[in-house]
C-alpha cells in the first residue's frame, strides 16, 4: 500500500476546490478548464526563480486555507475623507451590493464581474485577452478560481467625472480571496479609479488579485493602488495592462501596510504616441516584506514611460524592487525613464534593487538608477540648528522624500489622504 504525500501547491489548490463554477456561461468555464491545465505543469517558485529571487513564499504556502463569503462589516474607517465618489465593496473576493453605493454616470456601465459575465458581451472581448499567455501560477490560480471583481467600462468619447473608489476587504482567519477586475478605456474616454485592500477582523488572510487594464485610442485611466492590510496579511497582486495608440495610462501604487506584498504590474505599450507613468511608494516595518516587480514593454515607436518608486524601510523589514523595461526593435524614438530610491532607518532594515533596460533599438532615450541610504546627517544638523528638534527633523526628511512620489495622483482628496497617513506613520 502507497500513500501519496500533498505536495504544498496540491494544500493551496484543495482549499479552493470548493468552489463551485458550474453556473457560469460555458465560455468562462472553459477558460477556467484551460487555466487549471497550465496550473498542472507549473510549480510554486523558489529562490532559484529569477522572478522570485528575492521573495521567499514560506509565510503564504505554509498554511491552509479556507474560502468564506465573509461578514457584514462597517467600512466607514475605510472611505477616503472628502472623496467624492462611487463606493464598491467586496469581501472575500464577493461583490457586496448593500456596502456598495454606486450612482450612473453617462457613458460609463459598472457591473460586477459575476453579472457581468451573463450580461456583458464586452467582458467577453477583453477577459483573459492579456493574461492568458504569461505562465505564472499566482495568475494561472485566478484564471482558474476567480471568484468575483468589478467591471468598469468607460464607453467610447465618455468623460467620467466622478472617480470609482473600490474597497476590496478580507475578512476571518486564513480566509484565501481571488478577486478579478477588468477595467476598460475605450477610445477618447477617462476614467479614474482608487482601489483599497483592507483586513478587517481576521488574521493571516491571504489574497490573490488579478486586473486587467484596456487603455484604447486616445484614452486617459489612472489606477490609484492603496495596500493597508493591518495585522498578519498576505498579498499578491497583479495588473496587466495594455495600451492602444496616444493613450495615457497612470498606476500610482501605495504600499502603507502587509506582512507580506508583491506587485506584478506589466504593461505592454502596443502602438505609437503612448504616455505611461508607474508610480510607488513602499513603506515597511516591523517584519514587511514588499515586492514591486514591473515591466514596461515599448514594442511600437515614439512612446514615453516614467517610472519612480521609492522605499522608506524600518526594523527588519524587507523591501525588493525589479524593474525591467523592454525597447523592441520597432520601438525607434522610446524616451523611458526608470528610478528607485531607497531609505533604510535601521540597520537590519534591506532592501534589494534591481532597475533593468534592454534594448533592441537604436535610437532612443533611456536611462535608470538606483540609489540606497540612510538619512543625511549634515541636514538634520541643519534643521537642528534652526530650532527644529531631532526626532521632527527626521519626520520632516522622511516625509518630504515620500511625498515626491506622489505627483501623478490627480484626485486631491486622494493626495491629501496618502499625505496624511504618511505623517502619521513617521509621527508628524
Amino acid at each position: 500500500m502507497t500513500t501519496t504525500t500533498l505536495t504544498k501547491k496540491d494544500i493551496l489548490l484543495e482549499s479552493l476546490g470548493q468552489l463551485n463554477f458550474t453556473n457560469e456561461p460555458d465560455f468562462y468555464q472553459d477558460l477556467r478548464q484551460q487555466a487549471l491545465a497550465e496550473i498542472e505543469n507549473l510549480e510554486l517558485p523558489t529562490s532559484k526563480t529569477e522572478y522570485w529571487k528575492y521573495t521567499r513564499l514560506g509565510k503564504i504556502v505554509n498554511k491552509t486555507y479556507q474560502v468564506t463569503s465573509g461578514i457584514e462589516i462597517n467600512i466607514d474607517q475605510h472611505l477616503i475623507p472628502a472623496l467624492d465618489a462611487n463606493i464598491i465593496v467586496l469581501i472575500n473576493g464577493l461583490f457586496n451590493k448593500s456596502l456598495s453605493n454606486i450612482q450612473e454616470q453617462e457613458g460609463v456601465k459598472v457591473l460586477s464581474l459575476s453579472d457581468g459575465k451573463e450580461r456583458g458581451v464586452v467582458i467577453r472581448d477583453h477577459f483573459n485577452k492579456y493574461t492568458s499567455t504569461k505562465s505564472e501560477l499566482f495568475l494561472a490560480l485566478n484564471n482558474a478560481y476567480h471568484t468575483d471583481g468589478v467591471c468598469i467600462h468607460a464607453e467610447k468619447n465618455s468623460i467620467v467625472e466622478k472617480p470609482y473608489h473600490i474597497i476590496n476587504v478580507t475578512t476571518g482567519n486564513q480566509t484565501i480571496s481571488q478577486s478579478r477586475n477588468l477595467f476598460i478605456g475605450e477610445t477618447n474616454s477617462s476614467v479614474k479609479i482608487i482601489e483599497s485592500f483592507v483586513n478587517i477582523e481576521g488574521s493571516e488572510n491571504f489574497i490573490n488579485n488579478v486586473s486587467e487594464i484596456y487603455v484604447g485610442e486616445n484614452a486617459q485611466l489612472e489606477y490609484n493602488k492603496i495596500q493597508n492590510k493591518e495585522d498578519e496579511s498576505y498579498q499578491i497582486s497583479t495588473e496587466q495592462v495594455y495600451q492602444k495608440a496616444n493613450s495615457n495610462f497612470t498606476i500610482n501604487t501605495i504600499t502603507l501596510d502587509g506582512t507580506f506584498v508583491r506587485n506584478n504590474l506589466n504593461i505592454e505599450v502596443d502602438a505609437e504616441g503612448c504616455e505611461t507613468n508607474l508610480n510607488g511608494i513602499y513603506l515597511g516595518k516591523d517584519s514587511n516584506h514588499i515586492d514591486n516587480h514591473t515591466i514596461v514593454d515599448h514594442l511600437k515607436p515614439n512612446c514615453n514611460s516614467n517610472e519612480v518608486y521609492k522605499g522608506i524601510l524600518d526594523n527588519n523589514s524587507v523591501g525588493v524592487f525589479n524593474g525591467k523595461v523592454f525597447v523592441r526593435p520597432d520601438a525607434q524614438k522610446t524616451n523611458a525613464f526608470q528610478q528607485n530610491n531607497n531609505i533604510l532607518l535601521t540597520d537590519d532594515a534591506v532592501i534589494n534593487s534591481k532597475p533593468e533596460l534592454e534594448i533592441y533599438a537604436d535610437d532612443v532615450k533611456c536611462s535608470h538608477g538606483s540609489t540606497i541610504g540612510q538619512l543625511d546627517d549634515e541636514a538634520i544638523f541643519y534643521l537642528q540648528a534652526r530650532g527644529v528638534g531631532k526626532r521632527s527633523a527626521i519626520n520632516m526628511m522622511i516625509t518630504a522624500f515620500a511625498k515626491d512620489a506622489l505627483g501623478r495622483i490627480s484626485i486631491e482628496a486622494l493626495k491629501e489622504y496618502v499625505d496624511n497617513k504618511i505623517e502619521t506613520r513617521f509621527g508628524n
